[in-house]
């Protein structure tokens, strides 16, 4: 007879024999790479720097970051409400801390309720006080316009800046999604362009989806255009294969690749020279942003604006700029007389 199964509340038990070995509990180094190449770079780099922080303040308090207990945990949160952290970054150091414990083994994570009461009454705190949510202004055409009449497109460094401006704002596209861009993703047709966003947000998996970019109808802010424009500049210097958006050097050297906060710095200075009123707060979101309102403002049904920016089916994103165009467009008082 084989070995008998042990049920204790309809849960079968292995018999002792064959318990798994420790082999069953290992993986092999390929394995663990892959699993670390699921999460985005940008992602793991936060991740590590509220893990640091944490950590950090544990040592100067005396107190355990690993296993922590539920009041250390929001001891830790009023901790940074006192420093007047925003919000989002708090909240994502609460799923830092639970997330290290599980990557730790640990069978249990430490209870957040009592943390997470603490930053719902600083949010409270905030709102009374005047203190709103920051959020990236968005870039309507008018400042795309801007943007590219204050870069010269016949030097490497503007043309480059005028390709990632319209390709942002005409992609909706996410600052991650953009930077990821090789030259092989982007295809010209008869209509326009094809882009290949690779992986995003909404596309964990990574099935990759084409955008469709149409012609726009002022040379100068067209996409199809300006991108045609920049592949050629590119492809004059040699480079035919590769990241499509590069750094430009103080010499005039196109190098590699962007990294998020170089993208954010070359749309902040495009402002600047523009001198836009905003020109500080103005990031790559402001394009994303910039793009849902003004294709709303035209008239673009909300699905084809959700699908255009790769959000999630009634994302409240999406809603959000909506409501601030309704506002204005669709105001109950608009013609009452007053």
């Amino acid at each position: 007879m084989g070995a008998e199964i042990i049920k204790v509340d309809e849960v079968e038990l292995l018999p002792a024999e064959i318990v798994p070995v420790d082999i069953d509990r290992t993986v092999s180094a390929s394995t663990r790479e892959r699993i670390e190449a699921a999460v985005p770079v940008n992602t793991k780099r936060a991740y590590a720097r509220q893990w640091e922080t944490f950590t950090a303040w544990c040592s100067t308090t005396g107190r355990t970051p690993l296993p922590a207990t539920a009041e250390t945990v929001a001891e830790y949160v009023s901790s940074m409400c006192d420093l007047d952290r925003a919000p989002a970054t708090i909240d994502q150091a609460i799923a830092v801390i639970r997330r290290a414990h599980r990557d730790a083994g640990l069978e249990h994570q430490p209870d957040t309720a009592a943390a997470r009461l603490v930053l719902r009454a600083y949010r409270r705190q905030r709102a009374e006080s005047g203190q709103r949510p920051r959020q990236a202004p968005p870039a309507v055409i008018d400042v795309v316009r801007a943007l590219v009449a204050a870069s010269d497109p016949k030097t490497d460094v503007g043309l480059r800046d005028c390709a990632m401006i319209v390709l942002g704002f005409a992609m909706m596209g996410r600052r991650s999604e953009l930077i990821a861009l090789m030259i092989s993703d982007v295809r010209e047709t008869p209509d326009g362009l094809l882009v290949l966003v690779r992986s995003s947000k909404t596309d964990q998996d990574a099935t990759g989806e084409e955008v469709a970019i149409p012609y726009g109808s002022n040379a100068a802010t067209c996409p199809v255009r300006v991108v045609r424009s920049w592949l050629a500049r590119l492809a004059d210097h040699g480079i035919i294969d590769g990241p499509l958006l590069r750094s430009v050097n103080r010499h005039g050297q196109i190098g590699q690749g962007l990294s998020g906060g170089g993208a954010n710095k070359i749309i902040r200075t495009a402002a600047q020279r523009a001198n836009l009123p905003n020109a500080e707060s103005i990031t790559m979101h402001s394009l994303r942003a910039g793009g849902a309102t003004s294709a709303y403002k035209a008239g673009a049904p909300i699905s084809a604006i959700t699908r255009q920016g790769r959000w999630a089916p009634g994302s409240p994103v999406v809603l959000g700029y909506i409501r601030a165009v309704d506002q204005w467009k669709d105001n109950p008082m608009a013609g009452v007389g007053l």
